[in-house]
């Protein structure tokens, strides 16, 4: 099972390299998908306050902690500071917000979302301008707000921190200033876009990377839809090099798609709320890629950023913004 199987982080902690992704996962259907997780073996969850399911996902973990089902230590929970938090002052409050709808005393990684900062509204949500345009932040910065996140581990309020969205040069930035280096990166990786550079100074500096997106994103093309976007966006699932592997290993195209992330020591947090897909994606472990396989999926990488941050609009005004 993935709860066996884990990457050791540089803060000393043990993250089960499968984990459940919860983006545009809705409340009705979030719930439900936490319940399937669980009783499949997922010990890691995913979210953020962006996702707008925190709540939800606090109501499956406390049912599951007050029967006794699985223990608090046995969870890997993960949340992020979001783009209109992102300054040092709301560091804490943020992160006790989510705490709250969560129902826990802590989580065991919270991540800076992005590297960008927006100004936020009396509520917390994103402020735009008159034309439609997120206003950014240009006061707030990365180092001050990682500092105030490090303060969370002598809190206990969080087990480790890291970051997502942050690129090399932004990485050094952070790790100038850090007592407490990112344990992980948290950026879109799947045979589409390696990243390898990315990824390689990464593990050399002993960050872990997590992958979002690592099946690709068929979800954003509703986004994209509703956005007026006419995108076309890539079916990983539909890739002849995948198929054939899938077929000579018995398996499903995105099992070979996940197996091949794992096997370069690197987290997956595949989004899916349909129960046979949630045991198909944790279920990578009874095969193996040949060394000619995991080569003919490592010549596939095209730079195709599924997720694209420009449909956040105005976002590109931002200096830290980086796609």
């Amino acid at each position: 099972m993935a709860s066996n199987q884990f990457l050791t982080l540089n803060s000393g902690h043990k993250m089960p390299i499968i984990g459940l992704g919860t983006w545009q996962a809705p409340d009705s259907e979030v719930e439900a998908a936490i319940d399937v997780a669980l009783e499949a073996g997922y010990r890691h969850i995913d979210t953020a306050p962006v996702y707008l399911n925190e709540k939800a996902i606090g109501r499956a973990l406390k049912r599951w902690l007050d029967s006794g089902k699985v223990k608090r230590e046995e969870l890997f929970i993960v949340t992020k500071l979001p783009t209109a938090a992102n300054r040092a002052r709301d560091v804490e409050s943020t992160l006790k917000k989510s705490l709250a709808d969560l129902q826990l005393d802590y989580v065991d990684i919270y991540l800076i979302h992005s590297p960008v900062t927006a100004e936020a509204n009396e509520d917390g949500s994103l402020k735009f301008d008159a034309d439609g345009l997120m206003v950014p932040d240009l006061s707030a910065d990365i180092t001050t707000t990682w500092t105030a996140m490090e303060k969370l581990v002598s809190s206990g309020l969080a087990k480790s921190v890291g970051v997502s969205n942050f690129d090399q040069e932004q990485l050094e930035r952070v790790l100038k200033v850090a007592k407490i280096p990112p344990a992980t990166n948290q950026i879109e990786h799947h045979v589409y876009l390696q990243q390898r550079d990315l990824v390689n100074f990464c593990k050399a500096k002993g960050i872990v990377i997590t992958a979002y997106s690592p099946l690709g994103s068929k979800g954003l093309i509703k986004v994209n839809a509703s956005a007026g976007i006419n995108r076309k966006l890539p079916d990983l699932f539909d890739i002849p090099e995948v198929k054939e592997i899938a077929a000579a290993h018995g398996k499903s195209p995105a099992q070979v798609l996940l197996r091949w992330i794992v096997d370069n020591g690197i987290v997956i947090i595949p989004k899916s709320t349909n129960p046979e897909r949630l045991k198909q994606n944790l279920n990578v472990f009874d095969f193996k890629l040949t060394p000619e396989e995991i080569a003919k999926l490592s010549t596939l990488d095209q730079n195709f950023r599924v997720c694209d941050w420009s449909l956040l609009r105005g976002v590109q005004r931002h200096p830290e913004y980086r796609f």
